[in-house]
C-alpha cells in the first residue's frame, strides 16, 4: 500500500498495519476507538485515553522525547506522529527504519482526512467512516445550535500557558474550533503560539478570555486570579482536550461547545464594561 501523509511524503505499507506505535495522544483515543487493540503496542505517557493502555501498551517514552530502543524492540510496521507535538530530530530518526505516517492538522477539513486515512493504514475504513459521520452531524448540530440563538459573534483569547502568558494564534486546530463556535479568535499575530505580555492582554479588543486545562493545567485559581486582573473581560476555564485533541473526541466536543457557549453569553450579561 502506497499512502500519503500529511506533509505530503509517501509511505510505504505492506498490509494494513498490525504493530502500531503511536506518538500522538489524541490519535492513540482515535486507535482505540477504531477497535485497535490488540494491533496497538506502543504509545507515549502522555496518551492518557483509553486510560488502561497506560498499564497494558509499552510506553515508549513521551511526544518530545522517545526511546529509540523501545520502539526498535517492539519492530513497528506504523508510526503514527505528528508534526507539531513530536520533535522533528526523533521523527526524522525514526522515519529511516519504520513506516512513519506524520499528520499535520490545523483545520477541520484535515481532522477528517487524517481519521479517514488511519482507517485505511490500519484496515478500519468502516469504522472510520462512521466517526466521520458522527462528527460531522455533531458539528451540523452546533451550527444550528448557534444560529437558532443568534449568539453575538465574540472575540477570543484562548491562553495555553501561564508565566510566560501564551496564546492560541489563528494558524492552529483551536483556533478552528474557536471559529466553528461562532467566535473569532482575538490574537492576530505572526507566531502559532504568541507569547503576549499583560499590557497586550489588557489592551486586545476580546470578550473573553479562556484558561486551557492543557498544556499548562489552569485550574480554579488561576480562574480567581484572572478575573481580579481582567476585570472587563469575562473569564472561563475549559477542557483543552476538547478544543484541541483532533480525533474520536470530536465526536462528543460539540455538546462541550455548546455549554461552554452559553456559559459565555450568560457570564457577560455580568462583565463590567470598559471605559
Amino acid at each position: 500500500m502506497l499512502i500519503k501523509d500529511q506533509t505530503g511524503r509517501e509511505i510505504h505499507l505492506r498490509d494494513s498495519a498490525s504493530r502500531i506505535v503511536s506518538l500522538v495522544p489524541s490519535q492513540t483515543e482515535l486507535l482505540y476507538s477504531l477497535g485497535l487493540d490488540s494491533e496497538v503496542k506502543g504509545i507515549t505517557k502522555f496518551c492518557v485515553h483509553p486510560e488502561e493502555w497506560l498499564k497494558t501498551k509499552t510506553i515508549v517514552g513521551g511526544t518530545k522525547k522517545i526511546n529509540p530502543e523501545i520502539i526498535r524492540n517492539i519492530k513497528p510496521d506504523l508510526i503514527i506522529a505528528n508534526k507539531e507535538e513530536n520533535s522533528e530530530s526523533d521523527i526524522r530518526n525514526l522515519m529511516v527504519d519504520y513506516p512513519t505516517w506524520i499528520s499535520d492538522v490545523k483545520t477541520f477539513d484535515e481532522l477528517l482526512k487524517m481519521i479517514a486515512a488511519l482507517g485505511q493504514m490500519t484496515g478500519r475504513h468502516n469504522e472510520s467512516e462512521k466517526i466521520i459521520e458522527d462528527i460531522r452531524t455533531g458539528f451540523n448540530e452546533l451550527f444550528n445550535f448557534i444560529h437558532q440563538r443568534n449568539y453575538p459573534k465574540l472575540r477570543i483569547c484562548y491562553l495555553i500557558w501561564n508565566k510566560p502568558l501564551m496564546a492560541a494564534g489563528r494558524d492552529t486546530f483551536i483556533s478552528d474550533m474557536i471559529n466553528r463556535c461562532g467566535w473569532e479568535n482575538a490574537i492576530d499575530l505572526p507566531d502559532r503560539y504568541p507569547e503576549l505580555s499583560e499590557k497586550y492582554l489588557n489592551d486586545i479588543n476580546a470578550d473573553l478570555i479562556i484558561l486551557s486545562s492543557e498544556p499548562f493545567p489552569f485550574g480554579e485559581k488561576h480562574l480567581t486570579e484572572f478575573r481580579k486582573r481582567f476585570p472587563t473581560k469575562a473569564t472561563i476555564l475549559a477542557d483543552g482536550e476538547m478544543f484541541s485533541w483532533y480525533g474520536s473526541r470530536m465526536k462528543v466536543s460539540c455538546k462541550y461547545f455548546q455549554n461552554i457557549i452559553s456559559e459565555s453569553n450568560e457570564l457577560l450579561k455580568f462583565t463590567p464594561k470598559s471605559n
